[in-house]
């Protein structure tokens, strides 16, 4: 397991080669969706070309960049199962420099259908691969479960980027996906692992929050990103309206901080 953590904390080259990230967590509510949208903005608004896999039958990210259910024929189930290229179902979003993979309930029908299916656990990989090249970053957000979905989006990445809310039992479940990752590292990808852990969902009005900071940061030392992200009631309202923070408000308190998180994944300082 420490061979997860033991590679430099971020790539310190800007963009010399597409970086591959899964944003993982398995306990689910922690704002990993809202992480991967919102960094992948910030990321696009620098100048970067930027690509979501909305990986989650649940297809939050997908509504959260403002593609509409129903505005499209082809989503990343098609991909999987080989009935559509993954340049076919890709969209771009209203947000300059961002794409999407969009996803449907039907991606959750995918765990079951890809069972009997040869190379299961690469079909993703092998979809991102040959879009790769028109990409500074991909994004893949994946479900808050270790299934053949999650197992595709690890065996697909290089690097797992794992958002951790600061609040009680925050660490809960952890031990359990850095197990996970250690396992598709070793048989599937041994390229993978963790580069960076955000701390999301901040409220500095509560010690608690602190002590959930300090201890993160006791355990994994220089993995864990410098820049918070504070809980804000902009932040929870922005997807219902199809819009990243930076565009929803973009002067408030999230949208500064994940323009601050994006950069530091970027630089790597």
């Amino acid at each position: 397991m420490d061979d997860l953590l033991s590679n430099k904390k971020h790539p310190s080259s800007f963009n010399q080669t597409p970086r591959v990230i899964t944003v993982a967590n398995q306990k689910g509510g922690v704002g990993k969706t809202t992480t991967v949208v919102n960094v992948a903005t910030c990321l696009a608004e620098m100048g970067n070309k930027v690509l979501i896999v909305d990986f989650d039958p649940q297809a939050n990210a997908t509504s959260a960049v403002g593609v509409e259910p129903g505005s499209f024929t082809d989503s990343i189930y098609e991909v999987i199962l080989g009935h559509s290229s993954m340049s076919d179902c890709i969209i771009k979003t209203n947000w300059q420099g961002l794409s999407i993979a969009p996803a449907t309930i039907d991606l959750s029908g995918a765990e079951i259908e890809l069972v009997p299916a040869f190379n299961r656990e690469r079909y993703l990989k092998t979809a991102i691969a040959n879009v790769i090249d028109d990409y500074d970053y991909v994004f893949i957000d994946c479900p808050p479960s270790i299934g053949l979905l999650t197992v595709n989006a690890l065996t697909a990445a290089d690097e797992v980027l794992v958002p951790i809310q600061c609040e009680y039992l925050a660490l809960e479940g952890l031990g359990q996906l850095l197990n996970n990752v250690e396992k598709v590292k070793t048989h599937l990808n041994d390229e993978l692992h963790i580069s960076m852990i955000a701390l999301v969902m901040f409220d500095g009005r509560t010690k608690l929050a602190s002590q959930v900071v300090q201890e993160v940061r006791d355990h994994f030392g220089e993995k864990v990103c410098n820049q918070v992200i504070p809980r804000s009631v902009r932040l929870s309202e922005a997807p219902s309206y199809g819009q990243p923070i930076i565009y929803y408000d973009s002067k408030s308190r999230a949208a500064i901080a994940y323009r601050a998180l994006a950069k530091e994944i970027s630089s790597g300082t």
